[in-house]
């Protein structure tokens, strides 16, 4: 890819990553076998994309409102994935 687009990333990326790292000892069993990629996967998928170049693309645009809707997004997002990848590991534990 050109250097020009190597900026491009989804602003999410970051927040649900940190939501990840402070939600993973709830869910030791899941980081030590190595799972919070996948956590991070599945929640991302839930998620709107949005593309920026910059940080302040972004979140400088957002009211205070849509800055906790977004915050609150996250959250239920990252849940979602831990409750859904600890589900799937238990499925495959049983089979």
């Amino acid at each position: 890819m050109n250097d020009e687009f190597e900026s491009i990333r989804n602003h999410h990326e970051a927040a649900v990553i940190a939501r990840i790292r402070d939600r993973q000892t709830t869910f030791a069993h899941l980081a030590e076998r190595g799972f919070l990629p996948d956590v991070a996967c599945v929640a991302l998928n839930r998620l709107p994309a949005r593309y920026i170049r910059h940080a302040v693309d972004f979140s400088f645009y957002l009211s205070d409102k849509e800055r906790a809707d977004t915050e609150r997004l996250i959250a239920d997002a990252v849940e979602f994935a831990f409750e859904f990848v600890q589900a799937r590991v238990a499925m495959r534990a049983r089979a």
